[in-house]
């Protein structure tokens, strides 16, 4: 097996996609206390298409044929793209793909003509809150709670 990442961009359906769509459900799950089925059928709620060029992307990383991380971006207004489903296999962390992934997302977003990006995490996620503020995020003013879930925005601009 290759140990080199390359990113493909898959759509929602795809199978590559459905380690980061499963893995993230189970970890949301336990994070905030929501069922595992509820979370799953919430994160592939989210329209399709909207991660779809030419205003958006879903890309999954690979290590061979393995799929270890991922992330999506869509349309969030005019010359900002929001980050959605970022994700590092739960095997497969400390090791620098989830910034790999940002680089590569960043770059995509870029060539989309966007100029901004714009995210929320979790109260309950400090790694990746971690991994945004280490990638020149910059946290935004608090937002107001969904519930016992505490949203934290960042955004970014890009070049």
């Amino acid at each position: 097996m290759s140990t080199q990442l390359t990113f493909v961009a898959v759509h929602q359906d795809d199978p590559l996609a459905e380690p980061l769509l499963a893995e993230l459900a189970v970890e949301y799950s336990q994070r905030y206390g929501s069922p595992e089925d509820a979370v799953s059928r919430w994160l592939r709620g989210h329209p399709a298409d909207a991660f779809a060029p030419p205003e958006g992307d879903l890309v999954v990383g690979l290590l061979g044929d393995r799929p270890v991380t991922g992330g999506a971006f869509c349309r969030f207004d005019d010359t900002t793209a929001e980050l959605k489903r970022i994700w590092t296999d739960s095997q497969h962390r400390q090791q620098g793909l989830a910034k790999a992934l940002l680089v590569e997302l960043e770059a995509r977003i870029v060539r989309r003509g966007y100029r901004r990006v714009y995210l929320t995490t979790g109260d309950r996620q400090p790694e990746a809150e971690a991994l945004y503020a280490s990638a020149g995020y910059q946290r935004l003013d608090p937002l107001p709670a969904e519930g016992d879930v505490f949203p934290v925005a960042f955004a970014k601009a890009l070049r």
